[in-house]
């Protein structure tokens, strides 16, 4: 069996995990927390005014302070990916994410590591233990 990570994150947690074998236990090998993704909307905002040019941001509508926290959320955990890669960590990725993170997530990965990802899953499993979240997961990955 190919060497898999699966990932399992949200707007504010990437956990990365080991998959021995197609039916086997995870085994957590990370877990990234992103606490600005948690904080009050009025609490990542400055008091001056930011620079836009016209009415909509990355995210193809209108932003705000948590929708740019997830998309640097998804760059931070994408760029964890790339390097996973290029250190030979793992040959297949599987992610799981909500699915505007999801989409995020994809957006930031770069053709390489783009290219390892065998499946998507558009679950919300970030919070839930190891033992649970492969509860959920088909057998065959």
């Amino acid at each position: 069996m190919l060497k898999t990570w699966l990932v399992v994150a949200d707007r504010s947690r990437g956990r990365i995990f080991s998959l021995p074998s197609a039916k086997g236990a995870l085994s957590e090998l990370e877990d990234l927390v992103h606490p600005e993704s948690r904080a009050h909307e009025r609490d990542l905002r400055t008091d001056r005014p930011g620079r836009r040019f016209g009415g909509y941001g990355a995210l193809g509508k209108s932003n705000t302070a948590h929708d740019q926290e997830a998309l640097e959320f998804a760059r931070e955990l994408a760029t964890r990916l790339d390097a996973g890669r290029t250190g030979g960590e793992f040959e297949r990725l599987i992610l799981v994410a909500p699915p505007d993170f999801l989409g995020l997530l994809r957006k930031a990965l770069n053709a390489q590591t783009a290219k390892l990802v065998d499946r998507e899953i558009t679950k919300n499993f970030a919070q839930l233990k190891a033992d649970e979240i492969r509860q959920h997961l088909p057998d065959f990955l």
